[in-house]
């Protein structure tokens, strides 16, 4: 029957499979340590996630640690969104809506002298959510078949601690360390004739991984960012309890049982940005991130982990200063991102494309802005037995500009 689990893929994946046998979040999630979270400060959400090249000057930019070392002096600036997600999964022959509402993050910033400043950041790192019910499989050397339903949940949190330094007037220099930790849980009941045989499996993860950050910033019309993220080893460990169910008797074979389990192992990852400023009013941004996930050796069951691309672009516009009524302080903006994906199944990539639009809504006369943003996005295609999926993704954030430490000049 172990041997029989690499059909658990094969089958989840071909197009003669239902989705009543899906996933609630996504079916690709059951691969490594779940689907890479995207949480975005600000506005970045709507740039395609793009923002590499981007100060903190007005918002919090998570993308670049090195952006903290252009904070604003005795600015104080606090984040925190949310997403709605609605995703359908389509194969050859059905298709399977599912609606979502998630944290996405929480973080504040904060300048430490006048060349350097602190973020704070709490946020969910990976999601593994998936569900697969009456899947049918052989039995090894055998005509007989058996049943299989499996259900999987958990996931990595994020909480990253960035500084930035102003090595210049135009060159900052900043350091992220990101300490992760989570779980995942999966559970799997095998189905052979009367007898059903049950496989709780907790992995319990942690580990510290180290990102460099730099940033270049002009008045004039180019400003330029790069990162890092160095590999990193993401420690795991297991606790397993198996049972087995027969005429409705409960046996029970091992109860919490500790084990060894393979450490994940997050690759190399290198990101460059631009960002380009035209009469103060629009501002274009461009980045590009390669992750090298084939240097980690590593593969899972069902799948392999490839080098990825992603290219974002984005685009903010706001009407001329002079303008003082409260939609003219509006922010307009706009982007697009490509994922060739780190993830090869059935000898094919699963690619990740979207588009994006977004307001930025002016709270008071400070940079304090409630951050709107839509996208429309495909991962993967109906094709080798891949399973398609369409999402619409609303994102929510809150973005605060507090001012301490000022004396007032009116009682």
């Amino acid at each position: 029957m172990k041997n029989s689990k690499i059909y658990v893929a094969l089958l989840l994946l071909i197009s003669s499979m239902s989705f009543s046998q899906s996933v609630s979040t996504s079916p690709y999630s059951i691969y490594g340590i779940g689907n890479l979270y995207q949480s975005d400060f600000g506005p970045i959400p709507s740039l395609g996630s793009s923002g590499l090249a981007l100060p903190s000057s007005k918002f919090i930019n998570n993308l670049n640690p090195a952006s903290f070392g252009f904070l604003t002096a005795n600015h104080f600036l606090f984040d925190v969104g949310g997403k709605v997600i609605q995703t359908e999964y389509k194969d050859n022959e059905t298709s399977e809506s599912r609606n979502n509402v998630q944290f996405s993050h929480i973080g504040f910033a904060f300048p430490v002298t006048s060349k350097s400043g602190i973020n704070i950041v709490l946020k969910p790192y990976t999601s593994s959510s998936y569900k697969i019910t009456g899947l049918k499989l052989p039995i090894e050397n055998s005509i007989e078949s058996y049943y299989l339903s499996v259900l999987g949940s958990g996931g990595l949190n994020n909480f990253d601690v960035s500084y930035g330094y102003q090595l210049s007037k135009k060159w900052a220099l900043g350091l992220t360390t990101s300490f992760l930790f989570g779980n995942t849980n999966d559970t799997r009941n095998y189905y052979v004739g009367t007898t059903i045989t049950t496989i709780d499996k907790d992995i319990h993860y942690n580990g510290i991984r180290p990102v460099l950050g730099l940033q270049y910033q002009s008045e004039a019309l180019l400003s330029f960012g790069g990162v890092v993220k160095f590999p990193a080893q993401v420690n795991a460990s297991k606790v397993q309890t198996v049972s087995t169910v027969d005429n409705e008797v409960t046996t029970p074979l091992q109860t919490d049982v500790a084990s060894n389990q393979d450490d994940f192992y997050l690759p190399l990852e290198l990101g460059v940005g631009v960002s380009a400023k035209f009469k103060n009013n629009l501002q274009l941004t461009l980045d590009y991130e390669r992750s090298f996930w084939s240097s980690t050796n590593q593969s899972d069951l069902y799948g392999s982990f490839v080098d990825s691309n992603r290219f974002a672009m984005g685009f903010l516009y706001k009407k001329p200063k002079e303008r003082l009524s409260y939609f003219d302080r509006v922010q307009y903006s706009g982007g697009f991102n490509f994922d060739t994906g780190s993830l090869e199944v059935n000898n094919k990539k699963i690619e990740d494309k979207s588009i994006s639009i977004g307001l930025s809504l002016p709270i008071d006369y400070t940079s304090s802005a409630l951050n709107i943003s839509y996208s429309y996005g495909q991962r993967a295609k109906i094709s080798g037995g891949l399973i398609k999926e369409n999402y619409h993704k609303l994102s929510l954030n809150l973005s605060l500009d507090g001012i301490w430490f000022v004396k007032r000049k009116i009682n």
